[in-house]
């Protein structure tokens, strides 16, 4: 499949991503979308990363444009930065999913690309180089202006008495994680630190990982384990026994501590965000894009709101000036991977319980998450397209002990039933995966649903 727009950034197999057709999407970033002159550029771990990155800074020289090269760093970093310079900003990343891909993400001055920005610059595709040239530099303060965005908000004391285990692995913020940890007062427990890349996905992780987590938390007598995916926009943590806090839990604990109003986050989230007493809760389509879309629409109807937004995944977008237990957090509207990590866990410090009492304070409504690869996007669409129009073909596929209530397609297939389960089903916009996610009242159902119905994809597409 050739490479092509997703959820969030291009992505495709590093066979496809050549220098060509790199500096092509390149040039046409710059052509479409706002720069004012300079782009930031950062890449994660993987082995195909800075060869791309390469490419992309030729690329811009080419048009006459300016390069800041960060080196490895967490996207929101990158973000971060640019924002903060006004610049434009790309990283080479394919995030969670396996080394043989890669991809890029786009940024404006103000932040992620829109759906509409992603139209302009396929549109803008197959230009000439213009054979300019330009300035390129380095900067090796991204790390630091990163961590000290959470040190200042949070204070030098928000995790003191925590043990904090960091999964390493191959995320581009391994080390920002350890640093952050400690400066925020907690021991810090290295784990699993790897050379080879690592395609870990926040949102499937699978039993053997949990029960490797479960060890660790017991062995090393952790309060947390915490770790990001590849290009570290996106947060696991798990509570003092291993287990994991959904990413739709991290959320809504995060908005609360930091006094959000307003909360966009996609329909797949758990809904238990309904049941909080924000002012509002806007519903979206599965990606940033869309929670940045929803966000801004909230902004421009009231500049003074208190929006925030969130995956299930667990990333996390401020959209307003936060007060945080020792300082002030500036808005920065892209997914974010630090902030619910430490908000949780800072929050759950100062009201002396352990992360999964905070959590117990929540709604019981449970959701789990899985992913069928291999299954190319065509196939799942098609096969999804079956379903949404035949109540039959549902019924037969979900089976007779479920009992049908409504259906939502705003992203994929998601149904509810009479039980007040809830299965959804979507193909990815750019991987050869189906993921399947799932809501009930505990987290048993919720898993056992996930299961069952990955299984049944797997018998009808493979």
């Amino acid at each position: 499949m050739a490479p092509k727009f997703g959820t969030s950034g291009l992505r495709g197999l590093v066979t496809e991503l050549t220098p060509e057709l790199v500096a092509d999407y390149t040039r046409a970033f710059l052509a479409a979308c706002p720069h004012n002159g300079t782009i930031c550029l950062g890449w994660d771990l993987r082995p195909s990363s800075p060869d791309i990155a390469d490419a992309v800074a030729d690329a811009a020289l080419g048009e006459g444009v300016n390069v800041v090269r960060l080196g490895p760093v967490p996207t929101p970093a990158l973000a971060l930065v640019s924002m903060a310079g006004q610049a434009g900003a790309v990283m080479v990343t394919g995030s969670h999913i396996p080394a043989d891909r890669n991809g890029l993400k786009f940024y404006l001055p103000t932040g992620e690309i829109s759906k509409e920005d992603e139209g302009r610059i396929t549109a803008a595709l197959r230009r000439e180089a213009r054979g300019l040239t330009a300035q390129e530099e380095p900067r090796y303060d991204a790390p630091d202006l990163y961590v000290a965005r959470y040190v200042r908000a949070f204070g030098a004391d928000a995790l003191s008495g925590l043990r904090i285990g960091v999964y390493e692995h191959s995320s581009v913020a391994r080390d920002i994680l350890i640093r952050v940890m400690a400066e925020l007062g907690a021991e810090v427990v290295p784990l699993a630190r790897s050379d080879t890349f690592i395609p870990v996905d926040t949102e499937a992780v699978d039993a053997e990982t949990r029960e490797m987590f479960a060890g660790w938390c017991a062995e090393h007598g952790l309060s947390a384990l915490v770790s990001t995916d590849g290009d570290a926009d996106r947060p696991m943590v798990t509570d003092e026994t291993g287990r994991i806090v959904p990413g739709d839990v991290l959320g809504p604990l995060t908005a609360q501590m930091l006094g959000a109003q307003v909360i966009c986050t996609p329909v797949s989230s758990n809904t238990m965000v309904s049941e909080l007493g924000f002012d509002r809760v806007d519903l979206t389509r599965i990606g940033s894009p869309f929670v940045i879309a929803a966000m801004e629409a909230a902004l421009d109807a009231d500049p003074a709101a208190k929006v925030a937004g969130y995956e299930a995944n667990g990333g996390f977008l401020l959209g307003f000036e936060a007060q945080g237990p020792a300082g002030t957090l500036a808005p920065l509207m892209t997914r974010d991977s630090l902030l619910p990590i430490i908000a949780p866990l800072a929050r759950a410090k100062a009201e002396g319980v352990r992360l999964s009492g905070l959590a117990s304070t929540l709604p019981p409504r449970f959701t789990a998450a899985d992913r069928l690869q291999g299954v190319e996007p065509e196939v799942a669409r098609a096969f999804i397209a079956g379903l949404e129009g035949d109540r039959v073909a549902r019924a037969a596929f979900f089976g007779e002990g479920l009992t049908e209530t409504a259906t939502d397609t705003t992203d994929g297939l998601r149904v509810t039933f009479a039980e007040g389960a809830v299965v959804h089903l979507r193909p990815s916009g750019n991987a050869p995966e189906f993921r399947c996610y799932a809501e009930a009242s505990d987290p048993e159902t919720a898993t056992n649903l996930v299961t069952l119905h990955i299984e049944k994809l797997r018998s009808a597409l493979t």
